[in-house]
């Protein structure tokens, strides 16, 4: 019980620190002026996770241990986002994109690499202890998506949607993590002492994964599906803001409060995790693979389709259905790679499953929705000119044009998504006794 709590702090904090930001920055940058940058700043997220995981797995395979590892990038990963914060505090209106995007920058590329390092840190201490990770883990990581809501209400509620200082909250949690992380339970590194191969030295031998086609296949739509993952990060709350332009709606809860309508989705989340182990037992990878990617086909119609007035049932909806689009793919995804990859590249291919993910497959996703948002949402502000001189007619007017663009947006995402789940279908060709690889030890 005692292991299970100290994990538990772990992935409450580890989660904390991404919630006080991730999903309301958007609207930071929009009312800052740098809408138009919102995309640039949620895909170098993605940019550093396609090399700053594998990079840091690497080093914990072999060189530091993983728990040790955790602590230093949190404590380089806090500093930066704390100066990110005070630097968007005094500069005010004119915070500029060069010194607000280094600092960022450098915080994200510490932060990401630690999503793989809990995860690594948790199923290493689960099995020294005896315990099935499939069982034991996801009621853990609960905790982590807690943590997420907790910021996210309390960004929210101190009025930091908008400001820099939710920068500072995720930095300061992310300080007091690094201190703690020290304190977890050890993670030996490679003690081998084989003759290896430049591959296997080098800490690369999880690539060789693609040699196998089913990993192949696994790591080319891990990477298709996370183009969808941070798209609402990034966009659901400036377009639920969007609305405060609308008469009807601007009082309304969804537009006052964003992120807390938003925190639904990460309720849904908390919930859907502890179906996981019910769901991979009986239908295996790949049906609770295809679940998750209907379910952002479903996340993202209903978007389009609501509106935070007689429609906000709508974005409820599409909340719900989040928990089972995010975890049904993440979690399942990183235990399935957890139980097919040897010990010794367990970090590394952990790394690789984030590179896929929330590197290359989300820095593709995050620019081309802004691609799309600022072709069919931000080119109408553009286009309108300056609001101040606008009559009140005319604004209610351009607001109901932007509502109609965000409509469409959310309606592309809708279809990319479908496109990715038929392909899969046929694509991945995982037969049901390959699903005793992953039920073994059960």
């Amino acid at each position: 019980m005692q292991l299970k709590i100290r994990l538990i702090i772990m992935n409450f904090l580890q989660f904390a620190i991404w919630g006080a930001y991730l999903t309301c920055m958007g609207t930071f940058l929009f009312n800052h002026g740098l809408g138009r940058n919102i995309g640039i700043f949620y895909s170098i997220q993605g940019i550093v996770s396609i090399f700053m995981p594998a990079l840091i797995g690497i080093v914990a395979d072999k060189w530091i241990p993983a728990q040790r590892m955790l602590g230093i990038s949190h404590g380089i990963a806090g500093a930066a986002m704390i100066a990110a914060g005070l630097y968007g505090l005094n500069a005010g209106d004119a915070v500029q994109f060069g010194p607000l995007f280094t600092l960022y920058t450098i915080g994200v590329a510490f932060y990401m690499p630690t999503l793989a390092l809990s995860n690594s840190v948790a199923y290493n201490a689960l099995e020294k202890a005896g315990m099935d990770t499939v069982k034991t883990f996801p009621p853990i990581r609960v905790f982590g998506t807690i943590g997420f809501i907790v910021t996210m209400w309390i960004v929210d509620l101190l009025g930091f949607q908008s400001s820099a200082a939710q920068f500072v909250v995720s930095g300061g949690i992310g300080l007091a993590l690094a201190i703690y992380a020290f304190t977890l339970p050890h993670c030996p590194v490679s003690q081998s002492t084989e003759k290896k191969s430049i591959v296997e030295a080098l800490g690369l031998k999880a690539f060789t994964l693609f040699k196998d086609p089913k990993m192949a296949v696994f790591f080319i739509f891990s990477m298709l599906l996370g183009v969808s993952l941070q798209i609402t990060n990034g966009f659901a709350n400036p377009f639920l803001s969007s609305f405060k332009h609308i008469p009807e709606y601007a009082d309304t809860f969804g537009v006052q409060h964003a992120n807390i309508l938003i925190s639904l989705s990460q309720i849904s989340e908390t919930l859907c995790i502890l179906l996981i182990p019910f769901f991979m037992k009986r239908f295996g990878i790949k049906k609770v693979m295809l679940i998750a990617m209907f379910a952002w086909v479903l996340r993202f119609a209903f978007f389009g389709m609501g509106n935070p007035g007689n429609g906000v049932w709508l974005f409820v909806l599409s909340c719900i259905v989040y928990g089972v689009a995010f975890d049904f793919f993440n979690i399942s995804g990183s235990l399935f790679v957890d139980r097919e990859t040897n010990s010794d590249i367990r970090s590394s291919a952990q790394g690789l499953f984030m590179l896929m993910t929330n590197g290359i497959g989300a820095t593709i996703g995050t620019l081309g929705a802004q691609f799309v948002v600022n072709r069919f949402v931000f080119s109408k502000f553009h286009a309108a000119g300056a609001r101040e001189a606008m009559t009140e007619a005319a604004k209610e007017a351009l607001a109901m044009d932007v509502w109609h663009g965000w409509q469409t947006s959310w309606y592309i995402f809708a279809a990319y998504a479908c496109i990715v789940a038929v392909t899969f279908i046929f694509a991945f060709k995982y037969k049901p006794e390959e699903e005793l690889s992953v039920k073994k030890q059960e």
